[in-house]
């Protein structure tokens, strides 16, 4: 039987610490075969993907993965929690025997004794974290205090690290839910997460992209830091859209939605609480630009990352009513091909009669909800392209998924 190893990502672009943890853990799983769920055009800081996720997901192919799943939106442009829910139920379905992440901590006996101390502590984490969130802190902060207050600085992990919070809801997501799965974890190497410059060859995604949008184009210090095939999927993607993805894409429409909604209907949009449909309202006559308008926007409790997860809502009509029922399921309902190599094939062809969900490889008229809820994404997130670009890309949402190597 084949073993497979699962891999939870964005690829946003696929660069070359994305190539040295595909082979990392390889190397730690000892699997026949990678397969990656990735976030699709929308990612779980609340961000468009700079690329649609077609073009990311045959750039994985040609550089180690071997099948490439999408991460339903619905899970995707989520916290760690529901984020880590949705990517390790759809690996777990796969029947991936170990998932493995990078992350700041790298030594995953160090996740498992920090999930077991704060299951033994559960009832004293929650009182402090609700008592910090009622004092107005953001949710990662009120989660500080709350696990800095049951001593969990003293188990070797710092939860303030981006890497380290996933690899927690990972790791938390299989023992909770008692799966068949090894949580392995790698060190990350040279970059930090949200490092802002490319200092080598291995760069963070960020530095990446920030320098890929300050120069318009592929420099040498980001073609040093991306495998060749990244590049000419970025170029083809520019060349044939007209752009690589930021959020000021969107502004025009952001600001026409705004202004023409009522305020019940603002306040209907999933992550909208406690008044905050008054204070975007406020906000956008006077917005000149996506950046501003968040800085308008944002306060103590209400951090870039929230705002901008609203945004993706906004954009896509996703309503409270949508997000809500996927907290109560257990498993995710099917999982959604996007690719594979001629090896993911075979292992496919190993494991789909077992498979206790339905695997879907192309859109089509799909009666789920979540497919319904991925539609209206790709359509939000394709809105700014030209019409016949616009109309490649939903095509392709058709369209049965990426093969390489036949």
């Amino acid at each position: 039987m084949m073993q497979a190893c699962g891999l939870i990502v964005e690829y946003n672009p696929f660069h070359n610490g994305h190539v040295y943890h595909i082979h990392e853990a390889q190397k730690a799983s000892n699997a026949d075969c990678m397969i990656a769920v990735m976030s699709g055009n929308f990612l779980q800081r609340g961000e468009p993907a700079i690329m649609d996720k077609f073009s990311r997901t045959k750039a994985a192919l040609l550089s180690g993965i071997d099948i490439m799943l999408e991460l339903p939106f619905g899970y995707a442009v989520q916290s760690s929690e529901l984020f880590a829910k949705g990517a390790v139920h759809t690996l777990n379905e796969i029947g991936v025997s170990s998932i493995c992440f990078g992350s700041e901590a790298g030594n995953v006996s160090d996740f498992i004794k920090s999930y077991n101390h704060v299951q033994h502590e559960e009832e004293s984490f929650q009182v402090v974290l609700k008592q910090s969130l009622n004092k107005g802190y953001s949710f990662p902060e009120a989660s500080r205090i709350a696990y800095e207050h049951i001593g969990l600085s003293d188990h070797h992990i710092d939860l303030t690290k981006p890497n380290n919070i996933l690899g927690y809801s990972y790791v938390s997501t299989i023992l909770s839910n008692h799966l068949n799965i090894k949580p392995l974890t790698i060190k990350r190497t040279s970059s930090g997460y949200h490092d802002q410059a490319i200092t080598g060859s291995i760069a963070s995604a960020t530095s990446i992209r920030k320098a890929i949008h300050q120069d318009g184009s592929l420099t040498p210090q980001v073609t040093k830091a991306i495998p060749a095939i990244t590049g000419e999927q970025l170029t083809e993607y520019r060349n044939e859209a007209g752009l690589w993805h930021t959020w000021e894409n969107y502004f025009n429409i952001l600001q026409y939605r705004v202004m023409t909604m009522s305020l019940s209907e603002l306040a209907s949009i999933h992550g909208v609480e406690e008044g905050l449909e008054y204070r975007i309202k406020k906000t956008a006559p006077n917005a000149t630009s996506f950046m501003a308008w968040i800085e308008a926007i944002k306060t103590k409790r209400y951090t870039w990352t929230r705002l901008q997860r609203i945004f993706v809502f906004l954009l896509a009509n996703i309503k409270k009513t949508d997000i809500e029922p996927l907290r109560m399921t257990k498993s995710v309902p099917y999982i959604r091909l996007l690719g594979l190599t001629s090896n993911g094939q075979a292992y496919l062809n190993k494991v789909k009669k077992q498979l206790d969900v339905p695997l879907i490889s192309k859109l089509s008229r799909q009666p789920d909800p979540l497919l319904q809820l991925e539609e209206r994404a790709s359509n939000a997130y394709y809105s700014v392209l030209p019409l016949t670009t616009r109309q490649k890309m939903r095509k392709q949402e058709l369209t049965p998924p990426i093969l390489i190597g036949e």
